[in-house]
């Protein structure tokens, strides 16, 4: 889709949509166009669902004042669109799927940012590698590494030496990918720095003394995490011994001093203005009660902010279960946020997952001509208003219960062409519907509701039966 069109002087834009779409399009332009300063038309295509239109249907069909300079199409109509371009004089343009997100075509709404850009290294942890089967670590790692780890972490047993350390590491290399090892043993430290490894998590006054033999960096910690005096010794000792090495003054849970925590990364970074650090940011994401998103995000701004060039994350717990690929979005927009100098917001849809960003709903009356216009038996299906509404020809119904809904269509003399299909079909949707009411959530027929970055895509089965019935005849 194109965004932020530029318009030459006396600009017309002819809008194409079809019948069901008519009144939404013409409600949705018109304070554009006074906005913008362009004049306008609307081509309703002889069709009722504008997503079933083709270039190449249109090239039979379209018609549009002389004075047009751009034909605006709808966003399903991508696929071909040069075809159509090469027979029209104005200049072609595929709008937005949703009629009312055409303010994204002036600048307006809220179109993504390439968000390519980040400096915080993503440490991701496998916990009690120990336990688990060889080839299982290598798999977990491989996706943690494709959703956005540079590093693999093995996090070790205190309890058990893991014998098998070296075999583990030096196959995780082999599969291309950078290896940190979790232990306070030296022999576990050492053997997996002998396999590759190259940094060990973590250094205090118990292990520092083995830490110039690992030849490796080391993540330095205070011996509590309130005593900033052990981690200044700690790294005293490792600077004298040219151990390379990254800060990490520890994390701690909401209940047990989370506030004192984030003050003393302020302190260290200010002590230490040239040395990197670290955040254990799954101290609090696995340790809370609620998604992992927002805290995900907020305590990568704060390392953006703090410049602390690298989070230690894991996976452990079900609400934090896309904690890496969270941290990996949360990371490119922190990054943007602070080098613009202005909040994240705007930018990106993506870690906006429980609710949408914001809801469209139709106006009554647009319902209305919606139902009225209506000259099929097909159903459509809105949510808004807290209720579910559901037209079709001569026929408009709503109820906040889809299965009072769905008993109250059966009682319709057009409900005779509901047969299983149909009804499977119905309860999906209506389903769908209660969740984004319930939630506050965009509902869009027979397209997936927008979890952000947990978003499947879903066939358009509505769609494709009625396209189906039209090759037909």
């Amino acid at each position: 889709m194109q965004t932020s069109l530029e318009l030459p002087q006396h600009a017309h834009l002819h809008f194409v949509t079809g019948k069901l779409a008519e009144h939404a399009v013409r409600n949705t332009v018109a304070p554009l166009a006074e906005q913008y300063r362009f004049g306008y038309s609307v081509g309703v295509m002889p069709i009722t669902v504008a997503a079933l239109m083709t270039p190449k249907w249109l090239v039979r069909k379209l018609d549009f004042p002389p004075e047009t300079t751009h034909v605006i199409l709808p966003g399903y109509c991508d696929a071909g669109v040069e075809t159509l371009q090469q027979t029209l004089q104005p200049t072609v343009v595929v709008g937005p799927k949703d009629c009312r997100d055409l303010a994204v075509l002036f600048g307006g709404g809220t179109e993504p940012l390439s968000l390519q850009e980040s400096d915080i290294e993503i440490i991701a942890e496998i916990n009690h590698v120990p336990r688990l089967p060889m080839d299982e670590v290598f798999s977990i790692a491989q996706r943690l590494a494709r959703d956005g780890a540079e590093m693999i972490d093995l996090g070790c047993d205190p309890a058990t030496r893991f014998q098998d350390l070296g075999r583990c590491v030096k196959g995780l290399i082999d599969l291309g990918l950078r290896v940190s090892v979790d232990t306070f043993d030296p022999w576990e430290a050492q053997t997996a720095t002998d396999a590759g490894a190259s940094l060990v998590l973590s250094v205090n006054h118990s292990n520092r003394h083995a830490a110039p033999d690992w030849n490796a960096e080391v993540v330095a910690i205070p011996d509590t995490p309130n005593d900033l005096d052990s981690l200044d010794k700690t790294v005293e000792f490792l600077t004298r011994n040219n151990v390379p090495l990254r800060l990490d003054p520890i994390l701690e849970p909401i209940g047990t001093g989370l506030a004192a925590s984030l003050v003393r990364y302020a302190t260290v970074r200010e002590r230490y203005p040239e040395l990197p650090m670290m955040m254990g940011i799954g101290n609090l994401t696995e340790l809370t009660d609620v998604d992992s998103a927002g805290i995900n995000f907020m305590l990568l701004g704060i390392c953006q902010e703090l410049q602390i060039g690298s989070v230690l994350t894991t996976e452990v717990i079900n609400w934090a279960r896309s904690s890496v690929r969270e941290c990996d979005h949360a990371r490119r927009l922190v990054h943007t946020a602070v080098q613009r100098g202005v909040p994240p917001k705007n930018m990106s849809d993506q870690l906006v997952m429980l609710r949408d960003r914001r809801l469209l709903p139709f106006d009554p009356a647009t319902l209305t001509a919606l139902a009225e216009s209506i000259k099929d038996n097909n159903y459509r299906l809105f949510a808004q208003d807290q209720s579910i509404h559901l037209l079709s020809r001569q026929l408009h119904l709503s109820d906040r219960d889809p299965f009072r809904l769905f008993d109250r269509l059966l009682d319709e003399p057009i409900a005779e062409n509901v047969d299983r299909g149909h009804a499977f079909y119905l309860g999906y949707e209506m389903a769908k519907a209660s969740i984004a009411l319930t939630l506050g959530k965009q509902y869009e027929q027979d397209r997936a509701l927008d979890w952000g970055l947990l978003t499947r895509p879903e066939t358009l089965h509505r769609i494709a039966r009625t396209a189906r019935r039209r090759r037909k005849q």
